[in-house]
């Protein structure tokens, strides 16, 4: 929006070209989205307080979470609408990417708001229906990966590519790449909202990961980087940098109340949409293994409660104490802000890790 009244002004000043850097309107989105977050952030907690929208507690969790109950939830709420406003005024609107990724977040965000509704009007910890919810998160998943099939305009948008290595490219078919980009996005969705069990702790590997996409965005949508660091060329694809950098904004003023301990939680709203978008992002720039080492906190928690549902299903048995993971080490007689803190240092590590590939090929 303010892109485009920016390209007009450059005609009658130059500074006004400014607005044409990436880097420049991605520091304005994330200063935007931060600045929105603090700014609302009082008013929604209350508003949520005010709808008694408090967040029931697992019956079967650790005892010290039970003094949590009431806490208000679907705080998620507003880092979606600060992201929405930030990429709306600074984002190019003409960037089919940068509508896919929005519709994403909003469809997801959908999901995410209607079992958080149900969790809080019935009362009911588990939420709505897994079918329904992955149903809905299959179909919009599944929507996504079509989209981003049938709107390839290069070779390296349906290629697959794998880090570390730069002669290791599979081009995909159709069905396949739909596939994988649905795995992914409704994978790290679901990874993400398990990740959302603690103050404070799935936010800050969110802003993190969302970091290290934008800068994956920024050189694969410019010709001269991406030849220079050997990755795909994306055409478009750096425009995501103001997504990402609106959601490490958002996510940074969320953290300011949802630090321990919380004032709000950020519910399945924000869960599920943060995941799917990182998701998304990842598959757009192609860097789909690489998510899966930088969001590794996500995937160990969702292999966590895979482990442990499998094990005990086939042998009666539970590998950990409670999943996800963080459930276990909080029962071994780790206080809450140690396992967050200790996660977050294993985030930081695993993105530098992932930033890594892009000069290790």
């Amino acid at each position: 929006m303010l892109l485009e009244l920016a390209r007009w002004l450059e005609q009658l000043q130059s500074v006004f070209g400014l607005f044409g850097y990436l880097t420049f309107r991605g520091i304005l989105a994330a200063l935007t989205s931060l600045a929105l977050s603090l700014w609302w952030g009082p008013t929604v907690i209350r508003r949520l307080a005010q709808l008694k929208g408090g967040q029931p507690i697992r019956k079967d969790g650790p005892e010290s979470h039970f003094s949590k109950a009431g806490t208000p939830t679907m705080g998620g709420a507003l880092i979606l609408l600060t992201v929405l406003a930030s990429v709306l005024l600074w984002g190019d609107l003409r960037n089919r990417y940068v509508w896919l990724v929005l519709a994403v977040m909003v469809a997801f965000g959908w999901i995410g708001w209607w079992d958080d509704w149900i969790k809080i009007v019935k009362r009911d910890p588990n939420g709505m229906k897994s079918r329904w919810k992955y149903l809905l998160q299959s179909l919009f998943g599944l929507g996504a990966g079509l989209f981003l099939f049938y709107t390839a305009d290069a070779p390296a948008t349906t290629t697959f590519y794998i880090p570390f290595f730069k002669a290791v490219a599979l081009p995909l078919v159709g069905i396949t790449f739909v596939a994988i980009a649905y795995f992914w996005i409704v994978g790290f969705s679901n990874a993400v909202n398990l990740t959302d069990g603690l103050d404070g702790l799935a936010i800050m590997p969110t802003v993190l990961v969302a970091c290290a996409l934008g800068v994956f965005a920024y050189a694969s949508g410019n010709a001269v980087f991406s030849q220079y660091l050997q990755i795909p060329q994306i055409p478009g694809a750096g425009e995501l940098v103001i997504i990402c950098a609106a959601i490490a904004g958002a996510g940074l003023g969320f953290l300011w109340f949802n630090t321990y301990p919380a004032m709000v939680f950020m519910g399945d709203i924000g869960a599920l949409a943060l995941g799917a978008v990182l998701g998304t992002i990842a598959v757009i720039v192609r860097q789909e293994l690489v998510l899966v080492v930088m969001g590794g906190i996500f995937v160990v928690e969702t292999l966590s409660v895979m482990i442990q549902v499998a094990s005990f299903k086939l042998t009666g048995r539970r590998v950990f104490r409670m999943a996800p993971i963080h459930h276990h080490f909080e029962l071994k007689g780790w206080p809450e802000p140690r396992v967050i803190v200790r996660f977050w240092i294993i985030s930081v590590i695993l993105v530098l890790v992932g930033l890594a590939t892009l000069k290790v090929r």
